[in-house]
């Protein structure tokens, strides 16, 4: 089972005793082998999976679909095999390794195009190769929707998803399409992203990139950008950087192009030392101020367009070092020694006059008269700062205008594959109106993405005929009325900012009179003008607070109109096109860089204020974007990609628990998981089950005819109960559990039949030990018996031997003792003889 830990979330733990239902305490031991007795207050705590299925490539096999289940098999996977990308259903869950990884050659491209989901291993370039192949085959458009906190790897996946698109689809007509799509990146990082506490290279914007097709080739794309963080311009948190673009053009101040521009290191120029992070690490500005020079002449920009580009964010630069001081709270003139206002005035090619004028005062016009009201001096720095956002702003629409012209094709597309690069959801300390944003869009992409979620699911059941009512799903629908509703907070927010007096503390004071009774608004307890909304992807006690200071300032997005009118007379041909108005065209524009500037301080008919001009609030754009992205994602095949940041001291293969099931639960992985454990989440093919279940099916049921029948009379023996799962015309669907109880049958088989063939083996063994020891016993026998006879054999020759040497030695003894004795005898005979006779002889 699995029991909560403050630490890991989680920790496993086996039940030591057995449990009766009514016991009020469990009795478990962990892993390190001490024992626990775990009370049991409400609900028993969640099974653990088989090991069969704890590290499987798609997180909806799982038997059992919790949150335990789903954290220890992304950890497992991550930490023991390396593999960074699980699929979770028609989610693609990936983690940042914080380290370069060998995937992503062109090799493995290829080696994914063509194969079906599940062939290889999880991949972005598998679910790429998903949506090509619904493009081409059904001829519909679809889109990888990617999302996650900052620093998870979004911007990473979208690269890889385009550089795989461009790769298998190629480019038809265009040779350098392909260069010049994957050349968008490093500009658009340039101008977009920027070094933040939690991701060196953080996208402070959305983007959306459509790749158009044509016969299965790429034809052009297009990038749409929603909600530039323009407040990063003129502040930075501590350990946080502007944007890149400006420390690559101060790392690049001594190039001879750039001499002129009054360039010096970034920690000379206020906009980009705020942060005390002049340098980030595994970082070079000046090589990657190459790259990006590099990407925008394959962008086909001019080199002169870009020094005069250059130049125009270098006058930014400067205009954040003009100083303005105070006296009595208003503002003293500014000084035309003053060299930051000389150099953004000489870059800008305007009177620094007239910018010392508009900068300290703003005309009031009322009936029939024209004044000048002097500012003080917070409100002329504010008047510098909203200046310097707005320009900045406008080089980046010009800059995605410019990346669009390049990739835009002359053929028009048939089809297109998008990729939304889009914030997750965030919550900080301190929240303003740029997280409410993009808390606000997390919302509506939750919606589309409940829905295509439920969408899916009753298809597969209603394709497979399943009968079953599908059940009711946490619609977040309250929370976005709560936001964009007809006195929602957006529409107060936009009613306070066309009040003359409007301020962040008047707007609270609405909030809380029209909204304190709904279920997704709160009233700070502390003292502050502060709200907090409980959004759908901070479920689970994760309300977030925002802070209402500079809601209204940035909603308003307002800039004086004379200093926007001085601009407009610049001299400079592309700063002239940058504030091009609505209703200006090539002509017009043409025709003013003929006739030369315009007298400063006279704004045209087109420079009026900007109160007659009937300008759009920001969050009234943002969700005038926002819905015509909800429209075109709906209107596509969504494939989503979920990224996650394993730890926050970006270390590669380091797994933080508890960061990681933060953002399960935010993204809606968890979610996803919910939806599928409440109807049928475990899908088999009849030849996938009869392939891992082959030895629960006895022999009468494998002589059915088909396999879904055969099928079917097996779970018939098995589960018994019909409401635990069902048969599908090519699919049977279990509820949760049912898998790991087939899975426990189907190991208690195996260890029966694993016992039998011990016995018989073991008993074939000892036998054949047995016989070989009796054959080697009677082959000694043998061999011994024969030694021992030949001994006996050889001592009996022996014993006959000495026996005859003995008989012939003493025969040879006795012959010659009797033949000497004889001899003697005969001796001694004739000598007696003769003496005998001799004696006769003489007697005779």
């Amino acid at each position: 089972v699995w029991i909560p830990d403050c630490v890991e979330v989680w920790r496993v733990a086996e039940i030591t005793r057995s449990y009766k239902e009514g016991d009020a305490i469990l009795h478990l031991r962990l892993e390190d082998g001490s024992a626990l007795a775990y009370p049991i207050e409400f609900q028993l705590p969640p099974l653990c999976n088989p090991d069969y299925l704890s590290d499987a490539d798609d997180l909806v096999a799982l038997s059992y679909l919790h949150e335990p289940a789903v954290l220890h098999s992304l950890r497992r996977r991550f930490l023991e095999a390396n593999a960074i990308y699980t699929y979770c259903g028609i989610i693609l869950v990936a983690i940042n390794p914080y380290k370069p990884l060998p995937i992503y050659e062109e090799e493995v491209i290829y080696a994914y195009s063509g194969r079906e989901v599940g062939d290889m291993d999880p991949h972005i370039f598998a679910l790429a190769e998903e949506a090509y192949k619904q493009m081409v085959r059904f001829g519909k458009n679809q889109s990888l929707i990617i999302s996650g906190e900052s620093g998870a790897g979004k911007t990473v996946s979208a690269k890889y998803a385009m550089r795989y698109f461009t790769t298998v689809g190629g480019c038809l007509g265009d040779s350098s399409m392909e260069g010049k799509v994957l050349a968008s990146s490093p500009v658009m990082e340039a101008f977009g992203n920027a070094k933040t506490t939690r991701n060196d290279n953080s996208s402070r914007f959305g983007k959306y990139i459509e790749i158009g097709f044509s016969e299965a080739h790429v034809t052009g794309a297009t990038i749409k950008t929603y909600l530039l963080e323009k407040s990063r311009v003129t502040f930075q948190a501590k350990v946080e950087r502007n944007y890149h673009i400006f420390y690559q053009l101060c790392a690049s101040a001594a190039l001879p192009e750039l001499q002129g521009l009054g360039l010096r290191g970034a920690e000379a120029f206020h906009y980009t030392c705020q942060g005390q992070c002049t340098a980030a690490q595994r970082t070079d500005d000046a090589a990657d101020l190459e790259s990006t020079r590099h990407a925008f002449s394959v962008l086909g920009v001019p080199e002169a367009d870009q020094l005069e580009l250059f130049s125009i964010l270098a006058a930014i630069l400067h205009l954040g070092n003009i100083a303005v001081r105070g006296r009595d709270r208003r503002s003293v003139p500014l000084q035309p020694a003053d060299e930051a206002l000389g150099l953004f005035c000489a870059l800008l090619g305007i009177e620094a006059s007239q910018v010392m004028r508009w900068l300290c005062h703003r005309k009031l016009v009322t009936a029939g008269e024209t004044y000048l009201k002097p500012l003080s001096r917070q409100q002329a720095l504010n008047s510098r700062d909203a200046l310097a956002k707005h320009m900045y702003g406008q080089v980046f629409r010009w800059m995605v205008s410019r990346v669009n012209r390049a990739l835009r094709s002359l053929e028009s597309h048939r089809t297109s594959i998008g990729i939304l690069d889009i914030y997750g959801f965030e919550m900080f300390d301190l929240n303003s109106f740029e997280q409410f944003c993009i808390n606000y869009a997390n919302e509506k992409l939750q919606q589309l993405f409940n829905l295509h979620v439920f969408k899916l699911e009753q298809e597969e059941y209603v394709t497979e005929e399943i009968p079953w009512v599908f059940v009711d799903f946490c619609d977040n629908q309250p929370c976005i009325e709560l936001i964009e509703g007809q006195l929602g907070i957006l529409n107060l927010l936009n009613e306070e900012c066309k009040m003359p007096q409007g301020s962040d503390g008047s707007w609270a004071q609405k909030l809380y009179q029209t909204h304190l009774g709904s279920s997704h608004f709160q009233k700070p307890k502390r003292p502050t003008d502060a709200f907090i909304v409980c959004h759908f992807a901070g479920q689970g006690g994760k309300a977030v607070e925002y802070q209402c200071d500079g809601f209204v300032e940035k909603n308003r997005d307002a800039v004086p109109e004379e200093l926007v009118g001085l601009l407009r007379a610049s001299k400079s041909a592309l700063l002239a096109e940058l504030f091009l108005e609505e209703g200006d065209g090539p002509m017009s524009l043409q025709s003013r860089r003929s006739s030369g500037p315009r007298m400063a301080g006279r704004p045209s008919r087109r420079s009026m204020p900007s109160s007659q001009k009937s300008k759009k609030s920001i969050s009234s754009q943002f969700k005038a974007s926002l819905n015509r992205l909800m429209e075109m994602l709906g209107s596509t095949t969504p494939h989503y990609v979920r990224c996650i940041k394993p730890n926050d001291g970006k270390k590669p293969f380091v797994f933080d628990s508890r960061r990681a099931v933060e953002q399960l639960r935010a993204c809606g992985v968890l979610e996803t998981i919910r939806i599928s454990a409440s109807g049928y989440p475990s899908r088999w093919t009849y030849q996938e089950f009869l392939e891992r279940y082959r030895a629960l099916v006895s022999r009468e049921e494998l002589m059915g005819t088909h396999e879904k029948q055969i099928c079917s009379l097996a779970l018939e023996r098995l589960l018994q109960d019909p409401r635990k799962y069902q048969c599908g015309k090519s699919k049977v669907f279990f509820r949760a559990g049912q898998v790991a109880y087939l899975e426990e049958l189907r190991y208690q088989r195996l260890r029966a039949a694993c016992t039998l063939l011990q016995r018989h083996l073991r008993g074939w063994l000892a036998r054949r030990r047995f016989g070989r020891a009796r054959a080697a016993a009677v082959c000694l026998q043998r061999h011994a018996r024969g030694m021992l006879a030949r001994r006996s054999a050889r001592m009996l020759r022996r014993t006959r031997a000495a026996v005859v040497l003995q008989k012939t030695l003493r025969m040879v003894l006795a012959r010659r003792s009797y033949l000497c004795m004889r001899q003697a005898v005969i001796t001694i005979q004739a000598f007696a003889r003769g003496m005998f006779a001799r004696h006769l002889y003489q007697q005779v």
